[in-house]
């Protein structure tokens, strides 16, 4: 009988000495440890899935040192997170995709089925909108030349978050900005820049109406090529160009609050 009372008493008393103990009973049990104590998603590290959409910026063409672009970059920087282990790559980008042509493709099962199972999505969308009216009209480029054009690039991109909400309503989704190439031809101020600034606009309106997306501007790192980051084509980046987009894309999530926008998963 004394080995209990004793027994008891030992409880009774560690129980008291616990944070947010009851020196009278047991301190509360929650579901993530005792009393206070809560084990932080970050603590117990796990494989991440990052899934890349859009267009050949995502697919990282033109990068010479074949890293998957910033693709491959950010998985490299994501192993260094708090709460990550690895990384799985699956990049769904394709070359030349445009805005019609990416809302097409997440009505393919599988792509839903591949962004479902996503921790992180990116995504670089737009570009090849533009340049087709570039193509057309690249001697004799104006404002006129973009008219229509936007509320379609908006429809699609709409349509398209959409579904990957609908599919994923928790991944972080990280919306990339456009740029001018055609700064490596001349660096004089066009109507295109003004219509590149009101794209960017678009991009990065739907970036916070989405709640868990960060927008990441880039237009500033492809000013020219005094720098040398663009490809030999002096339309994609180069290594150096997609590196470059990587460490913007680490400021921006550190701008944006990656702890907050992964639920507490990771932080830097």
């Amino acid at each position: 009988m004394k080995k209990w009372i004793w027994m008891l008493a030992a409880i009774l008393f560690l129980s008291g000495c616990m944070p947010g103990g009851n020196p009278g009973g047991f301190g509360e049990i929650g579901e993530s440890g005792f009393g206070e104590y809560e084990v932080p998603p970050t603590f117990a590290p796990r494989t991440v899935v990052l899934v890349g959409l859009g267009d050949s910026l995502t697919q990282g063409v033109g990068d010479e040192m074949k890293r998957e672009g910033y693709v491959g970059r950010l998985a490299v920087r994501m192993e260094e997170w708090k709460g990550v282990k690895n990384v799985d790559i699956q990049n769904l980008a394709k070359r030349g995709r445009r805005s019609d042509q990416l809302e097409g493709q997440l009505s393919d099962p599988r792509v839903r089925e591949a962004i479902a199972e996503a921790d992180i999505l990116t995504l670089t969308i737009g570009g090849n909108d533009l340049m087709k009216v570039v193509k057309q009209d690249l001697f004799n480029l104006d404002a006129k030349a973009f008219e229509g054009k936007l509320e379609p690039f908006m429809n699609s991109l709409s349509t398209s978050l959409f579904q990957v909400r609908r599919a994923n309503p928790d991944a972080v989704l990280i919306i990339l900005g456009l740029y001018n190439p055609l700064t490596v031809v001349t660096d004089e101020e066009s109507d295109f820049d003004g219509i590149l600034s009101e794209w960017n606009g678009v991009l990065e309106d739907a970036a916070v109406a989405d709640g868990r997306a960060c927008f990441v501007p880039v237009d500033d790192l492809f000013v020219s090529n005094r720098d040398l980051v663009y490809h030999t084509d002096f339309f994609h980046p180069n290594s150096k160009g997609y590196s470059r987009m990587t460490e913007r894309i680490m400021e921006s999530l550190s701008r944006c609050g990656l702890n907050r926008l992964s639920g507490g998963e990771w932080e830097f």
